[in-house]
């Protein structure tokens, strides 16, 4: 997959905006598994008491819930490094990786890969930090 960038979009905000794409994305496959298993009835209701969801669809919602904890910080990073000048460099690289990172680490956990999920999720983690230095140095 290719990141391709237009007018004056920075390498850094470019990935920004797709991981928050991304984010935006992974309640999908969960709501879907609800509608396959409880109905449209008890999926936008309220049921008392529904059906346990697939092991898959429960790792899909937890997938969506941790991008959302770690998007918080990725993106103020990216911001701060955007309006300090820091947007490329170290930080375009910190903010690939992490795309990156999170997207294989959606994957690898709605998948079951134990092993996979953490290294993605480091993997995330130091794009991160990345982008911190980039801010600090």
């Amino acid at each position: 997959m290719t990141i391709t960038l237009s007018g004056t979009l920075s390498t850094a905000l470019a990935y920004l905006a797709w991981s928050a794409l991304l984010c935006a994305l992974l309640w999908v496959p969960y709501v879907l598994a609800r509608f396959q298993v409880w109905g449209i009835a008890d999926t936008v209701g309220y049921p008392e008491n529904p059906k346990a969801l697939p092991q898959w669809a429960q790792r899909a919602q937890r997938a969506h819930m941790n991008m959302v904890e770690n998007l918080v910080p990725f993106a103020a990073l990216v911001l701060i490094a955007h309006l300090t000048g820091k947007g490329g460099g170290l930080a375009a690289t910190g903010a690939a990786i992490f795309f990156y990172a999170r997207l294989a680490h959606a994957g690898v956990l709605i998948a079951g890969l134990p092993w996979a999920r953490t290294g993605a999720f480091i993997a995330g983690w130091v794009g991160t930090l990345l982008v911190f230095l980039a801010v600090v140095r």
